[in-house]
């Protein structure tokens, strides 16, 4: 009985996020026969890949106590600078190269500024929006179309799956579900991950310990601005165009669905399966609304706002319960 209760007590969160969106689903295939179909569901993942990668980045960040406000934006700039220098019959590869390269830069000197000049992250990437959003425009203030060879092959290869009769993925979808693996593992399995999750709990008593806590904040903002870069390449190839206006709010989007998949915004405890699943509640939500018909896409922002509220609520029973144990 007390493995259960500490099972519960340290899962509860994540336990709780997987039983909505089950419960939400349920709901949705009772009310629309349609959404059981296999190609409904991983719709949630073609539909959502950009979401989910920018996500598993924000979820690293908010572990370790932080914040990135300039997940969209980046999306917005990496998009339409792709763009503009395949424009150019620039290889698209190497395009895709100098976009992450671009992103951990950014993420990278946000850290420095966060991490050496004591400035609080919320207003470092902040500022980093700006300047996204703001050079996005400056490369083009309309949407640059994509004409390239390799990007529409990314774009219109369907992989099959097998056992689910006519059921596909897109590539760049795969990105996302690669990424998350590779998160799970270096979150859960690594030195670096326990230095994450360390910081998030206490950051002076990390610095105690002797941990590397310069070095790690510096990477995970990084991170964050490669999968910032990442979630662009998709969302430009997807769409097959760059724009400044593209993810407008999308960090939003991000930063909810970290907090529905029972990530605490404290620091310190949380992971990337339950983001996964709040990403996957975002997308029920929309394919509901999209089922129906007559609702408009501001009940969306609705569902996600009251769910957030909700599994804030959840955490301070969870979490804040057992700080003060």
């Amino acid at each position: 009985m007390h493995k259960i209760k500490t099972f519960l007590l340290k899962n509860g969160p994540l336990l709780a996020t997987i039983a909505i969106f089950i419960l939400v689903y349920a709901i949705g295939g009772q009310l629309y026969p349609a959404m059981k179909k296999p190609q409904v569901f991983l719709n949630l993942f073609i539909n959502n890949a950009s979401l989910l990668i920018i996500s598993i980045g924000m979820t690293v960040v908010v572990i370790m106590g932080g914040i990135d406000l300039s997940v969209g934006a980046m999306i917005a700039l990496s998009s339409v600078a792709s763009a503009a220098l395949l424009q150019n019959n620039l290889n698209p590869i190497l395009v895709m190269v100098l976009m992450l390269l671009m992103g951990i830069g950014l993420g990278f000197v946000m850290g420095c500024i966060i991490h050496y000049l004591k400035v609080e992250a919320f207003v470092v990437t902040l500022m980093g929006q700006f300047f996204a959003r703001g050079m996005a425009y400056v490369i083009n203030e309309s949407s640059v179309t994509i004409k390239n060879e390799f990007y529409n092959f990314l774009a219109l290869t369907k992989i099959h799956l097998p056992y689910f009769e006519k059921a596909y993925v897109y590539i760049p979808t795969l990105a996302g579900i690669v990424l998350l693996i590779f998160t799970f593992i270096l979150l859960t399995s690594t030195r670096f991950g326990r230095t994450v999750y360390a910081i998030g709990n206490n950051e002076q008593s990390a610095l105690l310990m002797g941990l590397p806590v310069a070095r790690t904040k510096l990477i995970v903002y990084s991170f964050s601005g490669f999968c910032s870069a990442l979630a662009g390449i998709v969302f430009s190839v997807s769409l097959l165009s760059g724009y400044g206006g593209y993810a407008q709010s999308m960090e939003m989007d991000a930063i909810a669905s970290v907090v529905i998949g029972g990530t605490a915004l404290t620091g310190g405890t949380g992971t990337v399966l339950g983001t996964l699943f709040g990403v996957m509640i975002n997308g029920i939500i929309v394919s509901i609304l999209q089922f129906n018909g007559t609702l408009t896409s501001w009940w969306t922002r609705i569902g996600v706002g009251v769910l957030t509220l909700i599994f804030i609520g959840i955490q301070s029973l969870f979490y804040v319960g057992k700080k003060e144990k």
